[in-house]
């Protein structure tokens, strides 16, 4: 399970948390942080562009609710399929795409670190767990 927490002390439990699907999550990466049009963003995780305005709606919700009650945002659950590994540089940040069935991982190709993490792996590799139909996501 990922998460991310206000600063101090605060409880694990379901009333002092939001859950934020992986297909949410997903929907926040591409139109917040890559700054992708809605149409783009959609056909990048092969929904309609309806459906991901419901999700980008329903995550921004919900992370408007744990910032302003000082909640834990937990990432979990939905029904996803990933299509490639999404690797990060621990040593400078930089993520990058591999195919899906790659069994070696190459190093960073900004700094050559090998201290690198497939991100893919921290959401459980595409088990299915939740609700909707599958999403793929690039």
């Amino acid at each position: 399970m990922h998460y991310f927490k206000p600063h101090g002390h605060m409880p694990f439990g379901p009333a002092g948390s939001v859950i934020l699907a992986i297909d949410e999550y997903e929907s926040i990466r591409l139109a917040d942080h890559e700054n992708l049009k809605q149409e783009e963003a959609a056909k990048r995780m092969n929904i309609s562009r309806p459906t991901f305005t419901r999700l980008i709606s329903s995550a921004r919700k919900k992370i408007a609710d744990a910032m302003v009650n000082g909640k834990m945002i937990r990432i979990e659950g939905g029904n996803f399929i990933f299509l490639r590994n999404r690797m990060k540089c621990n040593s400078c940040g930089k993520i990058w795409e591999t195919d899906i069935r790659a069994k070696t991982y190459e190093p960073c190709p900004n700094c050559s670190s090998r201290n690198i993490e497939d991100m893919s792996r921290r959401f459980g590799r595409g088990r299915f767990r939740g609700y909707g139909p599958g999403r793929k996501f690039d």
